[in-house]
This record gives structure tokens, sequence and C-alpha cells, in this order.
């Protein structure tokens, strides 16, 4: 009983100064998990707590909800127009890491290439979540923001799958090639099978429940038994994770009360908010300031390959890229580059290293925690100059009372659709619906007004949106040319060449300089009665 009180009291004290700390950081510059890492290696200097981090307790506990939480938001049909860029950089990406990086560091430390390669495997997968928090409040542009946050997610399962790998072949110094590939593709498509399916059937179970309670617990049972039917089965619980969170979270919500979608939606970000203060403050507290000063010479050998490989991986499976699906800027590149922040799938797979690899697995853990800090307090820290000098993200006020008007004017028209729907179905007296109807409507003219205001008086506005109106028209063209090809209505030499046309207008990041002025005149054109 005493050592549970103790456990229980020392988790509502690390919660306490994830709060404090996540107070503090609104009036400071900095990311808060790079805060809370801080104020962990500070705690640990001041008096060191015997904390036992297990990789059990990471990825069983604390990563689903934050893996979870991440796919549940992601737009699928987003997600399916980037799958070949997400996915280059998420396996063939993972393998390079692991052959470059064990490469360097075999040269650059003690370990032997065997050893090294396990190091690699275990760094590879990024963790972009102070990164994509940062892009959220800058207002970066979402397809970046989809690419680094999706990447992350399918490439933690991969680096696990090719960890384990690479693992065995080290201590029992025997490598199947054949063998390796089919288990690779067995855990990895056993992992998104399960997902897919526990996903579906969630989805289709919310589906015919209408409480936002067993709804939202129903969602917590996903997010855990997905991960752990997938490891019992031995397949990737990560990537079981991932299906799960796409599918629930684009099926999931179609059966929803808006009540239930308000409840589910704060309820995950407050989960994913404590997971995330856990890892980064427990990673804090775990790093050994002295011990990884008496090793400097590994550790800036790890950082050194590290950031090697991910340039020549970001840069390199980028230009790939551009020429077989819709082309990322090198802006963009330059951003995906620096923001491959290492975390708690990293620390979690070398604390799992087993005793039977001797004074290598100490040195490993001291180059990861080396790695995850470095990523974590010099990139993590610097994202944001970087950023903001690329030009990307930058936030406009007329931008944003442009969206807010927009916004009010959407969710005033969906609560008159709702009240549609309410009455139609019996909910609503004809009475009540009659009173608040109007009131709706009223606003969405108004708002409607307000936003055709906004946009004749700055121009600019009209722009961008054309911009993505444009951008979404020529995905929609190229999705169509995939579908023609597919069905033999045309060749594959037809079909590049056209498609070439339409990756060079996606590039083309600048429209035509009539087009918002054209616009802009039919906007004019419009009076009061017509709108």
């Amino acid at each position: 009983m005493e050592q549970f009180l103790t456990k229980e009291t020392l988790i509502i004290e690390l919660l306490l100064i994830a709060s404090l700390v996540a107070i503090a950081v609104r009036r400071l510059r900095i990311p808060y998990t790079v805060a809370l890492v801080i104020v962990g290696l500070a705690l640990t200097l001041q008096q060191p707590l015997e904390i036992n981090l297990t990789p059990e307790l990471i990825l069983a506990l604390l990563v689903p909800p934050l893996v979870f939480e991440a796919a549940f938001h992601i737009n699928l049909r987003e997600f399916q127009h980037n799958l070949p860029g997400i996915l280059l950089l998420a396996i063939p990406g993972v393998i390079l890491t692991t052959l470059i990086v064990g490469g360097l560091v075999s040269l650059l430390t003690p370990l032997a290439l065997p050893i090294a390669l396990v190091f690699g495997a275990l760094i590879s997968a990024t963790d972009p979540v102070a990164v994509v928090a940062l892009f959220r409040a800058l207002g970066a542009p979402k397809r970046l923001a989809l690419l680094m946050e999706a990447e992350s997610l399918f490439n933690d399962g991969t680096a696990i799958v090719v960890f384990n790998l690479v693992l065995t072949i080290a201590l029992t110094d025997s490598f199947h090639p054949v063998a390796g590939i089919i288990d690779f593709l067995r855990v990895s498509a056993g992992g998104l099978a399960v997902g897919f399916v526990s996903g579906w059937l969630i989805a289709r179970l919310i589906a015919r429940v209408d409480d936002y309670l067993i709804e939202t617990t129903l969602t917590t049972v996903l997010a855990f038994g997905s991960y752990l039917i997938a490891e019992r089965l031995h397949f990737s619980g990560v990537l079981a994770v991932v299906a799960a969170g796409l599918v629930n979270g684009n099926l999931g919500p179609q059966g929803m009360s808006p009540t239930t979608r308000i409840v589910l939606f704060n309820f995950w970000e407050y989960i994913a908010f404590l997971a995330n203060s856990l890892v980064f403050l427990l990673i804090g507290l775990q790093v050994n300031i002295p011990t990884l000063v008496a090793n400097w010479q590994p550790v800036l050998g790890a950082i050194f390959a590290v950031l090697i490989s991910r340039a020549a991986i970001t840069y390199g499976l980028g230009w790939i890229n551009n020429r077989v699906t819709e082309p990322i800027s090198w802006r963009w590149l330059h951003v995906l580059n620096w923001g491959g922040l290492r975390g708690a799938i990293a620390l979690a797979l070398a604390l799992s290293l087993p005793a039977a690899l001797g004074a290598d697995r100490e040195l490993m853990q001291v180059m990861a925690f080396g790695v995850v800090l470095f990523t974590l307090l010099v990139q993590s820290t610097t994202m944001k100059p970087l950023v903001r000098r690329l030009g990307i993200g930058v936030r406009d006020p007329i931008q944003i009372e442009y969206e807010l008007r927009h916004a009010r004017m959407l969710a005033f028209r969906a609560g008159a659709l709702h009240l549609d729907n309410m009455q139609r179905d019996g909910f609503l007296s004809r009475h009540t619906w009659g009173l608040l109807r109007p009131q709706l409507l009223g606003r969405v003219e108004q708002m409607t007004l307000a936003v055709q205001a906004l946009q004749q008086a700055h121009p600019q506005l009209a722009t961008e949106e054309l911009k993505t109106a444009r951008r979404e028209l020529l995905r929609a063209q190229r999705s169509s040319l995939h579908s023609l090809q597919r069905d033999g209505v045309i060749s594959k030499e037809v079909f590049e060449t056209l498609a070439t046309e339409i990756d060079a207008g996606l590039a083309d990041e600048e429209p035509s300089v009539d087009e918002p002025e054209e616009a802009a005149e039919d906007e004019n054109s419009i009076t009061p009665v017509d709108a």
C-alpha cells in the first residue's frame, strides 16, 4: 500500500509540474515540450529521482494515445493525396537511415558495424510533436504539417519492425534476406490489418450509439486494444494504432452528434497533452548529464550521423518524390529536414536493448539520449526562426480575421442545417424551429456579407482562396488521370505527359496576376440582394 501511494504521489507531482510549466511557457518563446525537458534536467541536477522508465511504460501506455490522437485528426482524403511521399519517407527512409547512421556510427564510435546498425534502427523514428505544435501556432500550410506528422506515425511502426530484425541479426550473427523481408511484411501488414478491422468495427458500433460517454470509452478501448491485440499476435502494435486512428477518425464522427464530437475531440486533446507532458518530462528526468559529458565524443558522432542521414534521406527521397507525385518545394524540404526530431520511440527502443549486448548497451543508450536531447534543445528551438526566414506560415492579421468570419458563417450554416434535421426527425417542434431558424439564417447572411466585404477590401484574400481552389482542381485532375491509366483508357506515356503538366501547375505556388483581379470584379458584381 505504501509503495502504491508513493507512486501515486510521484505521478501527481509530475502532473503538477507539467501544468505549471504549461502556464509558464505562455510567456516564453520556447516550445512546451522543450520546457518540460529542461525542467526535468534541472530537477535531476538538483536531486536525482528514482524513476524506472521502462520500454513497456512508453510503448504500451504513453505511445498509443499519442499516435491515436494524431491519426484520428488526419483527413483521409488529404492523406491519400500525399501517400506516395509519406510512404517513401516512412519505409525506404527508415531503412536507409538505419544503414547510413549505422555505417557512420561504426566509423565514428567504438561500436562494431552490426551493433551500430542496431543503433541506426532505434534512432530512425522521428517524433515531430514540438514542430507540429509550432506549425499549428504559426499557421503553416496544412500539407506540410501532414507530411511531417504522417511520416512520423508510419516510420514509428516501421522503425520498431526494422529494429527487431536488425537486433536479431546482431545477436545471432546470421542474416536471411528473404526471411527478413517476409517477416517485415508480415509484421507490418498484420498490424495495419488489425488496425483497419478494429477501427471499422468500432466506427460501425459508434454509429449505432448516441451516448458521448460510451462513444468516448469505445475510442479509448480502440486506441489501447488495437495495440494489445496486434502485439499479442506478434504484429506491429504502433501501426495497428495508426490504422485504427485513421479509419475511426474519418468514419466514426459521421455517426456522432455534435455534442459527442466536441466531447471526444476535447478528451483526446487532453489525453495527448497528458501523455506528451509525461514523456518529455521523463526524458529530462532520465538524462544523466555527467554520463553524457563523459561520452561526448560518441554522442557527437551519433548526432553528426543522424543529421547527415536525415539530410540525405529528405533531399534524396524528396527529389525522387517530385518526379513521381505531387512536388514538395525545396523550402518545405528544408523544414522537413530540420524537423526530423527524435523522441519517445527512440528512447523506448534504447531502453529495450537486451543485457546480452554488454557495455555496448549502455553506450547506445547514452548516445540515444544525447541525440534526443540535441534535437529537442537545438533543432526544435531553432525551427521557428527557420520557418519565418523561409516565409512559411507567417500569420497575417487580415487572414486571421477572414478565417474568423468565414468560420462563423460556416458554423451558423451548420447550425441551421442541424436544426432542420432535428425538426424533420421529430426531435424539435415546428414552433421552436420557426423561432430559431430565421435567427440563424440572419446570422449566416450577416457573416456572408462580412466575408465579401473583407475580400473586396483585401484582394489578396481572394487570391489565396483562388490558389487553394486551383490546387484542389489540379489534384482532382491528377486523380482522374490515375483512374484512366489504371482502367486502360490512356497509355502510360500519355499519363506521364499530362501528369507532368499538372505537376508543373502544382509546383507553381503563384496564380496568374489576372486571376485574382477577375475574381474581385466578380465579387463586386454581386449585390447584397443577390448574396
